[in-house]
C-alpha cells in the first residue's frame, strides 16, 4: 500500500495565517491532498499569497481550498470583494450574472495562490425554515438552481480555480444543522429525484469536477445512513445512476451530525468504503492524523480494499491536473469592476 495515496485523500485546516514548524511536518508526514483555509488563516492579501506559496512548496503540492460562497460563508474580508449571498444573484434570473460573479471570485482566489472554492451551491431552498441554507440557495425552482449553479461554476472555472458542488443529494429541506446535529430529509424517493436531485443531475451533465456530500438521513434512500456513509447514495445512485465520474468530497468529518456517532478513524473508513474520494478534516490536525492511521490499518487488514483506496487517489490526482502549477495572477483588490457587478446585483429588480 502506498501510504502517499492515504495523504492525497485529506483535505485539512490548519491552525493559524502562518506555516509554524510543526505544522509543516505533520502536513509533510501525512502528504495531504488539500489544505483548507478559514477566518483563523487569513491576513492581508501578501499575507495569504505568502502562505499559499509556502503551502504549495510542501512536498505534496497540496491544492488551496477555501469556502467562498458569497454572504455568509465568505472567509476572505476586505480588499476582497464582498459578493452578496447566492440567493441575490438568484433572484437576476440572469445565469450570464452568475458567471460573471464566478469568474471575479476566482481572479480574486488565484491571485492569492487559493486553488479551489467550495462552491456553487447546488440545494434548493424548499424549506424556509431551514436554518443553515436559506440565502446561500439560488432558489426555490430547482431549474434556476441548477442553471444558476453551472454558470457559477464555468465562471469559476474560467477564472482558473476549482469548483466543488454542494450539498449531495441536497441539504435545502432539512430542518436542522448538519454542524450540530443529524438532520432528516423525509421526502419520497420521487421528491428528491424531482427536487433536490435535478440541479447535480444537470451538474453532472455539464462535467462539475467535485461534489461535496451531505451529513443528511434520507430514509427513502438509506434508512441506516445518512450520505457521506451511505453506499448507496454515494455508489449506487451518485457513481452509478448519475453517472458522476469526478471527485466525491466529504463535508467535514468533524460536524457532529457525524462526530456524535463515531470516532473519525472509523467515519474515514466508512466514508471511503461508501464512495467517497476525500476526507475534509477541517478543524484539528490531530483528528487528520487519526483518520491516517484508521485507512491504513484498515487497508491493512483488508477492510479497506486497496484498489478502493488507489481508485479514490487517480480521481484526485484528475482533479489536481485542472489546478494551474503557475505563478498567481495579477488582480487588483480592492476592484472597482468587481464592486460594479455587486452593485449591479444589488439593485436587480426582484
Amino acid at each position: 500500500m502506498d501510504r502517499h495515496h492515504i495523504g492525497q485523500l485529506l483535505f485539512v485546516g490548519i491552525p493559524g495565517p502562518t506555516l509554524e514548524p510543526a505544522t509543516r511536518q505533520t502536513l509533510e508526514a501525512l502528504h495531504v491532498g488539500a489544505v483548507i483555509l478559514f477566518r483563523r488563516n487569513v491576513g492581508t492579501p501578501g499575507e495569504i499569497a505568502a502562505l499559499t506559496g509556502q503551502l504549495h512548496a510542501l512536498s505534496s503540492r497540496p491544492l488551496v481550498a477555501i469556502d467562498h460562497e458569497g454572504g455568509r460563508v465568505m472567509r476572505l474580508g476586505a480588499p476582497f470583494t464582498q459578493f452578496p449571498p447566492a440567493a441575490a444573484i438568484g433572484r437576476t434570473g440572469d445565469a450570464r450574472i452568475a458567471y460573471r460573479v464566478g469568474k471575479a471570485m476566482a481572479l480574486e482566489l488565484a491571485s492569492v495562490g487559493i486553488d479551489m472554492s467550495f462552491a456553487p451551491v447546488l440545494d434548493v431552498h424548499s424549506n424556509p425554515a431551514n436554518p443553515v441554507i436559506g440565502d446561500r440557495s439560488y432558489a426555490a425552482d430547482p431549474a434556476l438552481v441548477g442553471e444558476m449553479g453551472i454558470a457559477m461554476m464555468r465562471g469559476l472555472l474560467d477564472g482558473g480555480v476549482i469548483p466543488c458542488g454542494k450539498h449531495f443529494p441536497g441539504h435545502g429541506d432539512t430542518q436542522s444543522d448538519s454542524h450540530v446535529e443529524l438532520p432528516i430529509v423525509r421526502r419520497s424517493r420521487e421528491e428528491l429525484a424531482r427536487i433536490e436531485l435535478a440541479p447535480f443531475r444537470a451538474a453532472i451533465a455539464t462535467a462539475i469536477p467535485m461534489l461535496m456530500t451531505a451529513h443528511v438521513l434520507y430514509p427513502a434512500l438509506d434508512p441506516d445512513h445518512p450520505a457521506t456513509l451511505s453506499r448507496a447514495i454515494l455508489t449506487d445512485l451518485l457513481r452509478h445512476e448519475l453517472g458522476f465520474a469526478g471527485v466525491i468530497a466529504s463535508d467535514d468529518l468533524e460536524m457532529r451530525a457525524i462526530a456524535d456517532h463515531q470516532s473519525m478513524s472509523d467515519a474515514a473508513v466508512a466514508t471511503l468504503l461508501a464512495g467517497a474520494d476525500a476526507l475534509l478534516v477541517c478543524q484539528g490536525l490531530s483528528r487528520a492524523e487519526e483518520a491516517f492511521t484508521g485507512i491504513a490499518r484498515a487497508v491493512d487488514d483488508g477492510a479497506l480494499p486497496a484498489a478502493t483506496l488507489a481508485a479514490a487517489a487517480n480521481r484526485v490526482a484528475r482533479l489536481r491536473e485542472l489546478a494551474p502549477h503557475s505563478t498567481p495572477s495579477v488582480c487588483e483588490l480592492p476592484n472597482a469592476e468587481h464592486q460594479d457587478l455587486v452593485a449591479q446585483i444589488l439593485s436587480a429588480k426582484t
